[in-house]
């Protein structure tokens, strides 16, 4: 049952086997408590790599309904981890927020709750990633266009 229960956490969170199997160890065998555990552990990690120097990354574009347009500029610490699928989603996440929320700048932009999780705002989404890739995470810059303003 452990066996399903890890390969189950690892499909949902994208948590190492290891961190699984300690996640379940730690809970009992508690799922959803294992849940909680591996997005605990994600944000400790994220803390610990907050200070490490992103210069790598990708500009993701995103236009909606072709009235508005975003430019997000994510950064990460190497190319390997930038062209992750798990990072290029990240990136379409957060170009979508912007252009769905019109923050005013990237510091109220991961205080936004996250529009399709309202439990997390975008500074916790990107940790969590953090967390699962393993290395720090950071919006540089963005640019939002729309029709009319």
């Amino acid at each position: 049952m452990t066996s399903y229960y890890s390969k189950k956490l690892r499909n949902e969170t994208s948590a190492s086997i290891a961190d699984c199997r300690k996640a379940l160890e730690e809970t009992n065998n508690n799922y959803a408590q294992a849940v909680e555990w591996l997005k605990k552990r994600g944000l400790e990690k994220a803390e610990k790599k907050s200070d490490r120097e992103t210069s790598q990354g990708l500009i993701e574009a995103y236009v909606h309904n072709g009235r508005i347009g975003v430019l997000v500029e994510l950064l990460c610490e190497t190319d390997f981890v930038a062209k992750t699928d798990e990072f290029k989603h990240l990136a379409r996440e957060v170009a979508m927020q912007i252009s769905a929320m019109d923050p005013k700048d990237v510091e109220a932009l991961l205080k936004q709750e996250y529009i399709r999780d309202s439990s997390m705002t975008i500074e916790q989404l990107i940790k969590s990633v953090i967390g699962k890739l393993g290395e720090n995470i950071s919006i540089k810059r963005f640019s939002r266009l729309e029709i009319g303003s």
